[in-house]
């Protein structure tokens, strides 16, 4: 049984969701200990407890300690097959941040998840983010994963549901597309219409001065006692996105995702910040190769995971950062 420490270098969350997704495709049990241990509140927590499920779910895998506020966890994967799965976080906790696990498993043979829990949270990439930046990204595998959200939902109340549909792919080496689609989604939920709308227009207004091109806009209002917005904006394999909140203008919700994306657009490399960490497990597995403007924490972290697991990337740190396999 391989054992991880969970407090090692970024040492939260991401540690335990990638590492049961190994665990589940090379077959490996794992034994993780000191889970989250220097956080302000350590331990499992409600949406890793989630993921963690839904990795079990498509592996037919076992689990012990899985439960909130444990420091240990065992996971001992089984078969991976084609499954259909249910995860409620029962919080706000972050449904992408479940998918993220999920989706490497589930891309072996198929199978559909429904999760209930946080469409759009603090400290996770939005759901438009993960469908129109991480899973192109992925490029003939992307192509056959279908995300529907049911639902929105926003911190604190949570209520949101999504479901993912996954179509079994062949490995295929990770290479950016040069040829990039661009687009700005603005959303709300229990909110006047105009909310989403003005982030919309600011949102838009920004990134078309800056990229001299008209960038489609989505706009998504739903009713519901759940309350909430955000805007997400993409260009390729680099993406941004926004929180409303109590106080916050929705101009400045739509501003702080624009200028966010023209930041990453206008750094070095082909994928963003963010992303250049959640595609090294499937570079590891698919070979291929792409570049970042650095080598950051979060990154540094998964390199370290994938080499317990006998998969070594290769780093070339420069004016830009080649991560390939």
């Amino acid at each position: 049984m391989l054992k991880i420490d969970g407090a090692c270098l970024e040492g939260g969350g991401q540690i335990v969701r990638s590492a049961v997704a190994l665990s589940a495709v090379t077959g490996i049990p794992v034994e993780i200990f000191r889970i989250r241990e220097n956080r302000k509140k350590a331990g499992l927590g409600h949406q890793h407890c989630a993921a963690v499920r839904a990795v079990a779910c498509a592996c037919r895998g076992r689990m012990e300690g899985n439960e909130p506020g444990s420091r240990r966890l065992v996971f001992i994967p089984g078969d991976v097959r084609e499954t259909e799965c249910v995860a409620d976080v029962g919080t706000a906790g972050s449904i992408p941040l479940v998918i993220q696990a999920w989706l490497p498993v589930a891309l072996m043979k198929g199978g559909e998840i429904e999760i209930t829990g946080g469409t759009e949270v603090p400290g996770s990439p939005t759901i438009d983010y993960l469908e129109n930046v991480l899973v192109p990204a992925l490029g003939t595998a992307g192509t056959g994963v279908v995300i529907r959200v049911i639902r929105r939902g926003y911190y604190p109340a949570g209520g949101g549901i999504v479901r993912v549909r996954v179509n079994p792919a062949e490995p295929a080496r990770l290479s950016i597309e040069k040829d990039v689609s661009c687009g700005i989604r603005s959303c709300s939920s229990g909110l006047p219409p105009h909310v989403a709308e003005r982030q919309a227009t600011r949102a838009h207004l920004l990134l078309s001065r800056a990229l001299r091109i008209d960038i489609p806009v989505e706009i998504q209002r739903s009713e519901g006692v759940v309350k909430g917005s955000s805007c997400t904006a993409w260009c390729g394999s680099k993406g941004a996105s926004s929180l409303g909140r109590p106080g916050f203008p929705a101009e400045k919700v739509g501003e702080e995702a624009a200028t966010g994306l023209i930041n990453e657009i206008n750094s070095q490399g082909e994928v963003d910040a963010y992303l250049s960490d959640q595609l090294l497990l499937y570079l590891a597995r698919y070979g291929g190769s792409y570049t970042a403007s650095g080598f950051t924490l979060h990154a540094r972290t998964m390199c370290w995971l994938l080499s317990l697991f006998g998969f070594e990337i290769q780093v070339r740190e420069g004016r830009e950062v080649v991560f390939s396999a």
